[in-house]
Parts: C-alpha cells; structure tokens; sequence
C-alpha cells in the first residue's frame, strides 16, 4: 500500500515536471511522451495516460512508437481495461510484437 501511494506520488511530481515544460514553451518530444506514459503506468493514473497519449499524437504531432504503444497497453491492462488495450493493439499503424503481446500479458 506504502509503494503505490509513493508511485502515485511520484507520477504528480512527474506530470508537475511535463506540465512545466509545456508552460516555458519547451516542447516535448517522444522520448519526453516515454517519460510520462511510465510515470502514469506506475502511478496508476489510467485517465491521464489516455490523455497524455492523446495529446502526443493529436497536439504535437509525434509518432507512437511500439515502446508508446507497449507502456498505453500496460497501464491498461493493469486496470482491467483488457478490452480497450485489446482495440487499442488491433488499432494500430503497426504490427504487435512480443513486446506488445508481453504487455498485455504482463498486464494479467
């Protein structure tokens, strides 16, 4: 209970850290994206990873990569969102790895 409060805790300071950078005009890049997806992922913050994988794609234009995808399905899984990590795998612009198919799995 102690380690998921301070994930939790971690993953604000993470998201406070990003929203920094976007409010002093540094724009993020994939790796940046990589960085806040885990963040979520090991705080538990399902609604702001959707978000945040939204925003890579839609507001700033950047590529998801299989380590996006994989990180997305995680974090999914892990919420008992098998279905919607399901869709998001046969939605995407490339063919799931063993990487992808581990995170779900993993995610069990």
């Amino acid at each position: 209970m102690i380690t998921a409060f301070a994930n939790h805790g971690m993953a604000q300071d993470v998201i406070s850290l990003f929203e920094e950078m976007r409010r002093t005009n540094i724009k993020p890049d994939g790796v940046t994206f990589l960085g806040v997806l885990t963040a979520c992922n090991h705080g538990g913050l399902v609604i702001e990873g959707r978000k945040y994988f939204k925003q890579m794609q839609e507001e700033h234009g950047i590529q998801t990569s299989e380590k996006h995808y994989a990180c997305m399905i995680d974090l999914l899984g892990r919420d008992g969102c098998f279905e919607e990590a399901h869709n998001l795998i046969r939605n995407m612009p490339i063919s799931p790895s063993a990487i992808i198919w581990g995170a779900l799995l993993a995610a069990c």
